[in-house]
């Protein structure tokens, strides 16, 4: 692999680093992400409970000692039902406009160099094509030795900038695929949290 890098040119050095900042970005933001998850119908049993008990304050503080997403929108909630429902419901959805911003935070990155590395690979064949067809000039040689090789250098970049695009790609899908499930308990919680405040109040 070293051979093949080394031999790939000098296109090969900013694949390489969008590589290194790519897998830095990606595990990250995936191991970000699986942490902020929790066990959403715990949650929401645990928020009730405190309700019956000690009221807002109490379930204020249940969402204080829980991380991620779903218990900050839930705090955001609790913290504006003195106002109503109409408040509540308000704070809910501010709160997760900024969670939902946060989620997605660094995806740009992750995109952009999805896109630019194959971008940089198949300008690193064509400048490496045009490398071969000089030496073929300067040798005044069409000979399958000299065409071979240059050809096989100047692909090895297309290779790497695909490798580079494919294993960015497996983050960004797996990064994408976590936040949908995070947003889908964030709907489902926000809610189940009116519907909870609703019978708070009633009762």
């Amino acid at each position: 692999m070293v051979e093949l890098y080394n031999q790939g040119g000098g296109f090969m050095h900013p694949i390489l680093v969008l590589w290194i900042v790519g897998l830095a970005i990606g595990i990250a933001k995936v191991y970000t992400l699986f942490r902020a998850g929790v066990n959403t119908r715990k949650f929401m049993a645990n928020i009730r409970s405190a309700l019956k008990e000690g009221g807002i304050n109490s379930a204020l503080e249940v969402c204080e000692n829980t991380h991620g997403p779903v218990a900050t929108i839930m705090h955001a909630g609790l913290s504006r039902a003195k106002d109503g429902i109409e408040g509540a419901e308000k704070a809910i959805t501010n709160a997760a406009s900024i969670e939902m911003a946060f989620l997605e935070r660094g995806l740009v990155w992750l995109g952009f160099i999805i896109v630019v590395a194959p971008l940089l690979g198949f300008t690193g064949t064509v400048w490496g094509m045009i490398v071969a067809f000089d030496a073929i000039k300067t040798a005044n040689d069409i000979s399958p030795a000299i065409v071979a090789g240059g050809i096989s250098q100047a692909l090895l970049t297309t290779l790497f900038g695909l490798i580079v695009a494919m294993t960015v790609q497996l983050f960004y899908n797996l990064s994408t695929s976590r936040i949908d499930k995070l947003i889908t308990d964030m709907e489902e919680a926000s809610a189940e949290l009116v519907d909870t405040l609703l019978d708070y109040k009633e009762g």
